[in-house]
């Protein structure tokens, strides 16, 4: 019976001990069932330097990415324009307040600007007394904007129009919520408006509803002509015209280029509607606008070429200029004629880089940028590789570019990563979009690439289909590995880019995006997060990361060696763990001084989620996004339990300037990193 209750007696004493091991071990919420180590040689004699430009954005117009995004204008078809050329013009969303019987809505190609004519014509025939009395609120106009106009309770709006009349106008200038309200009102009182007038004011808002809209109506009798109206906020990213909080977005990203304006945006279905850099650059009211029909929608070229390198140079990022190369999805200019695409080259990199008075440059000048733009990358087309006249018609461009500016990067849409080029070129561009699990094996994609020709620019990746959703951690996952390769090459490979970078939510053309926004309001997916992971990597110093035991191939690892702007070095390790199951990562770091880590600063941050294919929404924003902790027990032997299907970070600070931490700083500040990270 005595050893019967001793028996009880030890096997609770177990329970008891292995009950606190599981909870040790489960500390964050799993138990590690595999143990894999992660030698890290901190030594110089292992490391590479990584680009500055290694990690950056794609900007595209698609999704409605800038017209009704980025790009702040309020006003959806300002100018009227939407329905093109010819009129009748279709002028939605433009809507008409009033009836047959009190006003007759028409276009006419009247307008004062020669590169967009139509303007819009208001037979008003009711009056404020008499028999045909106008309505209570008068008859005229609205415009919703892009899916409702976002005003906001004390800010302030400038509204810009251009109107004519045959007599006095008395115009009410208002903006109405969704539910009626008033939130902003003025008149426009003018007795001779027989020429074209420009009219400005500004509109103060005394209420918020994110589904307002701009009305212009009168009870006065007569006609009134209408042109280039367009209500931009006045708070606007250093007054340059991009919508704060998502260019906040992008900048916190910290890229090192930015690419742009496409995509498939430059090439069109059509040439006729391809993005042409000429006809977005001067004032916007003589701006003609075009039909992007790729993605379906007109844009009022707000958004131009001016403002691209204004953007680039805001984020502080690499301008890349991707150009049409007399290429798009239907036809094609030979050869032979190509020349007049080449002068439009030329031309625009002299609008970028040329003195403030050589023609061009004198342009920019005139919109307020005298100094050039530092213009270095230019894309000859988009995705062209293959087609019958791209070859002959990039080496007309090459020559000629490189005769006038030597010192200019050319990117060819060719791949260069399995074979040589046959074509001279400094760059050469590589797309992937795919499963989740192409997109992670192709982290060895430039393991065998080319250390000595052109270099690699992954200028977009993503991956796609069903394994996205809109924005799923498996996606996110898959690119973190997909992007840890890229670091790991970076001999091979010069830049990279995700993409698309925007979507508004009410035209969602392609999924998924990185950014996801509405008129008020805008989440990051995990793609958006996981690229925070890589804001050190610019610049830094690339060390030796090797994984033993690693038997199923689903871990994948990088370390970086980078100084932030007090000139303090810091360690980072990237893990992602694309399998289901947890690992135990024993950490070996060799080549630092003897007790150089230290615990204080030193953190683990993780993105993960309960279920793989979690997203984030407007209404769960923050459901997967990166989370952080304090280390403990930091040493150059270290244990970090990783999650299943996870990307983990471990972020170390260095009292230390020896062994691999003397490459190039990459001028990140660190503190920022989790300032923008919500979740600390």
């Amino acid at each position: 019976m005595g050893a019967i209750n001793l028996s009880k007696s030890v096997l609770l004493f177990f329970f008891v001990v292995l009950s606190a091991v599981y909870r040790s071990s489960s500390a964050t919420g799993v138990e590690a069932n595999q143990t894999v180590s992660l030698v890290i040689n901190a030594s110089e004699t292992s490391t590479k330097y990584i680009p500055k430009t290694l990690f950056g954005v794609f900007f595209e117009e698609i999704n409605h990415a800038g017209a009704g995004g980025l790009w702040a204008e309020l006003v959806n078809n300002r100018g009227f324009e939407a329905g093109g050329p010819n009129t009748p013009s279709n002028i939605a969303p433009w809507s008409v307040i009033g009836n047959e019987s009190s006003l007759i809505i028409s276009t006419e190609r009247s307008s004062r600007f020669d590169r967009n004519k139509i303007a819009l014509r208001m037979d008003v025939l009711c009056n404020h007394e008499g028999s045909n009395t106008c309505p209570p609120g008068g008859v005229g106009i609205y415009n919703p904007g892009f899916w409702g106009m976002n005003i906001e309770q004390g800010k302030t709006y400038k509204l810009v129009l251009y109107a004519r009349s045959l007599g006095p106008i008395n115009v009410s200038v208002s903006l109405t919520g969704s539910t009626g309200s008033t939130l902003a009102t003025a008149n426009i009182v003018e007795s001779d408006v027989s020429n074209w007038t420009k009219i400005e004011l500004t509109l103060q808002a005394k209420g918020t509803d994110a589904n307002s809209k701009l009305q212009l109506t009168t009870t006065r009798k007569g006609v009134v002509w209408f042109d280039q109206v367009s209500l931009m906020p006045t708070d606007t990213y250093k007054g340059h015209g991009f919508r704060k909080d998502l260019f906040e977005m992008v900048k916190n990203l910290k890229p090192g280029f930015i690419r742009f304006p496409g995509g498939c945006f430059v090439e069109g279905e059509w040439l006729r509607n391809a993005f042409r850099w000429k006809e977005t650059v001067g004032p916007w009211e003589e701006r003609p606008g075009h039909f992007g029909d790729v993605w379906h929608y007109w844009t009022d070229d707000g958004l131009g070429h001016f403002e691209f390198l204004q953007l680039a140079e805001d984020l502080e990022a690499e301008p890349i200029w991707v150009f049409n190369n007399g290429v798009s999805h239907n036809d094609e200019v030979d050869t032979s004629s190509i020349q007049p695409f080449v002068q439009e080259a030329l031309d625009g990199i002299e609008f970028a880089r040329g003195d403030a008075k050589s023609k061009w440059g004198s342009v920019r000048a005139a919109m307020g940028h005298p100094e050039p733009f530092d213009l270095k990358y230019v894309a000859v087309g988009n995705e062209d590789c293959g087609k019958k006249y791209y070859l002959g018609n990039y080496l007309e461009f090459y020559s000629a570019i490189q005769r006038e500016y030597p010192d200019i990067k050319l990117i060819s849409n060719c791949d260069g990563s399995s074979r040589p080029l046959d074509h001279p070129a400094h760059i050469y561009d590589y797309h992937i979009y795919s499963s989740a699990n192409n997109v992670f094996a192709a982290a060895q994609k430039f393991d065998r690439a080319s250390r000595t020709g052109p270099k690699a620019f992954v200028s977009e990746y993503a991956v796609h289909g069903s394994d996205a959703g809109t924005g799923s951690l498996l996606a996110a996952l898959a690119e973190a590995g997909f992007l840890i390769g890229l670091e790991k090459n970076c001999d091979a490979v010069e830049m990279a880019s995700y993409a698309p970078l925007f979507v508004n939510t009410n035209d969602r053309t392609w999924n998924p995006d990185a950014i996801v926004f509405d008129s008020s309001q805008m989440y990051g997916t995990p793609s958006y997060w996981m690229q925070h992971f890589f804001k050190e990597s610019n610049g830094a110093t690339l060390l030796n990361a090797t994984l033993q035991s690693n038997p199923s191939n689903s871990l994948i690892a990088s370390a970086i060696s980078w100084k932030d702007t007090d000139n303090k070095n810091h360690l980072k390790i990237k893990v992602v763990n694309f399998g289901s199951s947890s690992v135990a990562l024993q950490l070996s770091i060799q080549g630092l001084e003897v007790n150089s880590l230290q615990s204080f600063g030193s953190k683990k941050i993780e993105l993960t989620s309960a279920d793989v294919m979690d997203e984030n929404s407007f209404q769960v924003p923050n459901k997967v996004v990166p989370v952080s902790s304090e280390l403990d027990d930091v040493g150059e032997e270290m244990d970090v339990v990783l999650s299943p299907h996870s990307f983990t970070s471990i972020d170390l600070l260095i009292n230390s300037n020896n062994v691999g931490l003397v490459g190039p700083a990459s001028y990140v500040d660190k503190s920022s990193y989790y300032k923008d990270i919500k979740m600390y």
